[in-house]
């Protein structure tokens, strides 16, 4: 039997490449550019090239979006540093913090957390996809308690992007 079947391949932000490369391409343009101040200043010193590199690497690592990865039963977020993982299927609440700067907070039944950006969920339709029906077993079980009133916003709100989409694909909009 082929593996693949036991264990599909876990659906990640498509998205995600493209603003690793951005948040490199702008830590690299910032250390050529201090670097080449630098050298034309006649200031260049190895510690302050120390310094520069440092200082990209900083910058790269506040640049570098977390890796958002799904599928059956369980949502993960990778950071640099940290990885959280919860599990879809066994969720007690989602809240959602902020307005503008919006985040979820999701919580399951093993006491484990995760925190994501909801743009995150709205531009993956296939990650929804994986927590909506995670979701939808959680309220099947009945451990799903609070936070189905934000689920709902949030299905709006993407049936509304994925809506839009369609029209604009078709020349309609």
């Amino acid at each position: 039997m082929d593996g693949s079947r036991l264990h599909p391949a876990p659906t990640g932000d498509r998205h995600w490449r493209n603003s690793a490369r951005f948040a490199a391409g702008c830590a690299l343009a910032f250390l050529g550019m201090t670097l080449l101040v630098d050298w034309d200043g006649h200031t260049l010193t190895p510690p302050r090239a120390l310094l520069w590199l440092v200082m990209t690497a900083v910058l790269f690592t506040i640049l570098l979006p977390q890796r958002v990865t799904a599928g059956p039963g369980w949502l993960a977020v990778h950071g640099l540093v940290r990885r959280q993982a919860v599990r879809t299927d066994a969720l007690v609440t989602v809240r959602q913090h902020g307005d503008v700067c919006a985040h979820l907070t999701l919580c399951d039944a093993d006491g484990r957390r995760l925190e994501l950006d909801p743009r995150i969920l709205v531009n993956n339709p296939l990650l929804w996809h994986e927590l909506d029906t995670g979701v939808r077993r959680s309220r099947a079980s009945g451990t799903l308690l609070e936070g189905i009133d934000v689920l709902e916003r949030l299905r709006h709100q993407i049936d509304d992007a994925q809506a839009r989409a369609v029209l604009r694909a078709s020349g309609i909009s």
